[in-house]
């Protein structure tokens, strides 16, 4: 059994006090607005405005279909982004309680499982019960877990300092990989949707359980941790004793240096969210910092809170936002409650059906916190 006040306190800093810090809720929920329906309604919204919309503006609202980074693009590595920020509050009250090495990996262990579970639901047709649909690896759950997986054992076992060091060494290690180990009938260093590495370790791997996309899981995770570890460092940072003024500022300079290297990165390592190329990390981690530089400094520092109430109520109960939709159809829901009215109102009859499509979801979470239920992993 380890010395638990020894690991608490040459692992992590202290934490600053008790209270929660709000603006990682709410970051939360403003990742997950979109993942459950509010990507719809802004873009309706937009078209309110102007239809069709721009180019410049439509694009975000899409993934690309290979190399590059759009707003869209931005959602999944936020949210793997922000349950690593949540990681270093999570293990310092276990931590603080005393609990051993064995007690905080059978909680790991579980989380995964039931995170793996989940994505086979969501998106590997698990609940279809039929084995030639199956997807074993294939969705956005599944690359948290995996993340989450590495960077408890990195928590747990790692001071700070060689939890640094462990990000850079598995984005070094996975572009090196990628760039100079051949990949039978393509060679090194091709970064092609059929040619890279990392998809031939999933087709060799994974076989017809494979999701028959360009976007790659298993060799990629070393990325999904990466991304994961640079919310833990984050974390330890809002954990400090720092003025937040100081958290706010240092976030953000650590947002702009991410750009900045993942851009330079680029030239060499392309940036390519479907295979999670190093590049990517750092110019996605960027943007995810800078995000939480700006609710943290929003919310936790200068205490306007009530702007984000609605992100908040959504980031609390994140797991449900997310399964919800594949369970609960609610745009027929919304399509029976608005469609008729909708047709009479021109162009502000598709904004009022995506407005209900997210706004039942999000009364259902609301529901949720006002009975102070919160359902967690």
């Amino acid at each position: 059994m380890m010395d638990q006040s020894k690991s608490a306190n040459s692992k992590a800093p202290a934490a600053m006090s008790s209270e929660r810090v709000m603006s990682v809720d709410a970051l939360r929920g403003f990742d997950m607005l979109w993942i459950a329906g509010g990507g719809p309604l802004v873009m309706e919204f937009f078209k309110l405005f102007a239809n069709p919309l721009p180019p410049w503006l439509g694009r975000h609202f899409d993934h690309v279909e290979w190399e590059g980074f759009v707003g869209w693009d931005l959602i999944m590595p936020l949210f793997l982004f922000i349950v690593g920020a949540a990681m270093p509050f999570s293990f310092g009250k276990r931590l603080a309680r005393g609990e051993s090495r064995g007690t905080i990996y059978r909680k790991v262990i579980y989380r995964v499982v039931v995170l793996w579970v989940l994505g086979m639901i969501a998106q590997g047709h698990l609940l279809a019960f039929d084995l030639s649909n199956l997807q074993l690896y294939s969705n956005t759950l599944q690359a948290i877990a995996a993340g989450y997986l590495i960077s408890a054992i990195a928590l747990v076992e790692l001071p700070v300092r060689w939890q640094a060091a462990l990000t850079g060494a598995l984005l070094v290690v996975f572009w090196a990989l990628m760039a100079f180990v051949p990949v039978p009938g393509y060679g090194a260093g091709v970064f092609t949707p059929d040619g890279n590495l990392a998809m031939w370790i999933d087709e060799a791997l994974l076989g017809r359980f494979r999701d028959g996309t360009n976007y790659t899981w298993i060799f990629s995770s070393l990325g999904f941790a990466a991304t994961v570890l640079i919310g833990v460092l984050s974390g330890h940072l809002l954990r400090s004793q720092l003025p937040g003024r100081r958290k706010a500022l240092l976030l953000t300079a650590a947002g702009f240096g991410c750009l900045l290297a993942g851009w330079l990165w680029g030239f060499a390592f392309p940036i390519i969210k479907h295979i999670w190329t190093s590049s990517m990390v750092l110019w996605s981690g960027g943007w995810c910092l800078l995000l939480l530089a700006l609710f943290y400094w929003l919310i936790d520092v200068l205490g306007y809170r009530r702007w984000a109430f609605p992100f908040t109520v959504i980031g609390m109960n994140a797991i449900v936002a997310y399964m919800a939709p594949d369970i609960i159809p609610f745009s027929q829901i919304s399509n029976t409650l608005f469609g008729g009215l909708a047709k009479h109102l021109g162009m502000f009859g598709n904004f009022l059906v995506a407005f209900g499509t997210f706004g039942v979801l999000w009364l259902g979470v609301y529901h949720l916190y006002r009975r102070r239920i919160f359902i967690r992993i």
